[in-house]
């Protein structure tokens, strides 16, 4: 071999080391090894045929990162979150966890069920949000150590047993979450649960996305289309109101792709000053239908997007209002407000306390089904 070529071989090969370098995201096993209210955490590697990887680990069934390519071939993380366990489980957060048993807002924390009157606990404005989670008493199964039932390369599944009367909700449920990494670049994700006695029960995924691959940069300049003609208003306790409204014609229409920033300090409009800007719950025009795309997210710097498929009736788009540059995420980045946005398929927020609902948006579960909820965080470049 003729020593220029020799050159431009080792050249070649430390090119490619410094970027595999560089694209991997700083994340060491041992950082999410600890025990916790008795359980031991850990961390697991999902991969697929094409490199991409997902990151998760067992305290709160969260999604640490996810790994995708951008639209020069290289890889990024999407998600914001901290670089060990230590931060997840002494910082009050949601990111990328499994909220349970009952995702968003529950009003005054009461629920009836056959005419007995739950308390739940009541962290927001005297509501119950994610089932009354509160980094220094757990409650709520973000803040819980589940159980890993399998794990294989590319899918792991995690138990969550919760017994009766936890966080003041009925019931012994036994529910279970499982992420696949396929090799289409999406991640599918199955909640299931069942139960002993009739309770509620509304799961989703809570993570922060961020496409622009320097988390630091803002989601506002991220384009949006949200596939809802109509959204649920909220007061200025973000409790919904248990009215209907159209989008069209208001900062919150999102039908065709709009930048997250275009409207957002609107606060002339009610909505957006109640929310401190997007933290509301559309209506899907999907009905339920997984096969259609219920909303898209897509950055304009790194030509990545995210599609979200879902069986929900609803959507709670949360534009990282309250992010206050608390705690430093993976990439050293302090955690400021809108530099991580959510897209939390769901049953609307309160559905227990609104009668005027459609029956099959109830979260009610009984003994003897089965609650379903599917979601799948479709990855893609432009």
């Amino acid at each position: 071999m003729k020593k220029t070529g020799f050159i431009a071989l080792m050249a070649g090969l430390l090119t490619m080391t410094a970027c595999s370098e560089k694209e991997a995201p700083v994340l060491n096993r041992a950082d999410f090894q600890m025990e916790f209210t008795g359980k031991k955490t850990d961390l697991y590697k999902l991969t697929n045929a094409n490199g991409c990887e997902i990151w998760v680990t067992n305290f709160g069934a969260r999604i640490v990162a996810i790994m995708v390519p951008d639209k020069k071939g290289q890889m990024q993380d999407v998600v914001i979150g901290f670089k060990n366990i230590k931060d997840y489980t002494t910082q009050a957060s949601d990111f990328g966890s499994t909220v349970g048993r009952y995702a968003n807002r529950i009003n005054q924390g009461r629920i009836t069920l056959d005419g007995v009157t739950y308390q739940l606990p009541q962290n927001n404005f005297g509501h119950c949000l994610h089932g009354g989670c509160d980094i220094t008493i757990p409650m709520g199964w973000q803040n819980l150590v589940w159980d890993v039932k399998e794990v294989k390369g590319n899918s792991i599944t995690l138990v969550m047993n919760s017994p009766d009367g936890e966080a003041g909700f009925p019931g012994n449920v036994v529910a279970t979450a499982t992420y696949t990494l396929n090799d289409k670049n999406a991640i599918d994700i199955v909640w299931k649960a069942t139960t002993d006695k009739k309770t509620v029960v509304n799961m989703t995924n809570h993570s922060y996305f961020n496409l622009n691959g320097d988390h630091s940069i803002p989601i506002t300049n991220h384009l949006l289309t949200l596939n809802a003609s109509n959204f649920t208003p909220c007061d200025d306790t973000y409790m919904t109101t248990g009215e209907i409204l159209p989008v069209a014609g208001t900062p919150m229409d999102f039908t065709k792709a709009k930048a997250i920033g275009k409207e957002i300090t609107n606060f002339d409009y009610v909505q957006l000053k109640n929310g401190n800007g997007y933290d509301h719950n559309w209506v899907l025009n999907t009905k339920g239908d997984d096969t259609k795309c219920a909303a898209k997210l897509y950055s304009p710097i790194t030509g990545i997007y995210v599609e979200v498929y879902t069986n929900e009736p609803g959507i709670q788009f949360y534009s990282g209002n309250f992010l206050d540059g608390s705690g430093l995420d993976k990439q050293g980045n302090k955690m400021e407000q809108r530099t991580g946005c959510c897209l939390e398929t769901q049953k609307f927020p309160d559905s227990p306390n609104k009668s005027n609902l459609p029956g099959w948006y109830s979260a009610e579960l009984v003994p003897g089904q089965q609650y379903y909820s599917h979601c799948i965080y479709q990855f893609g470049v432009e």
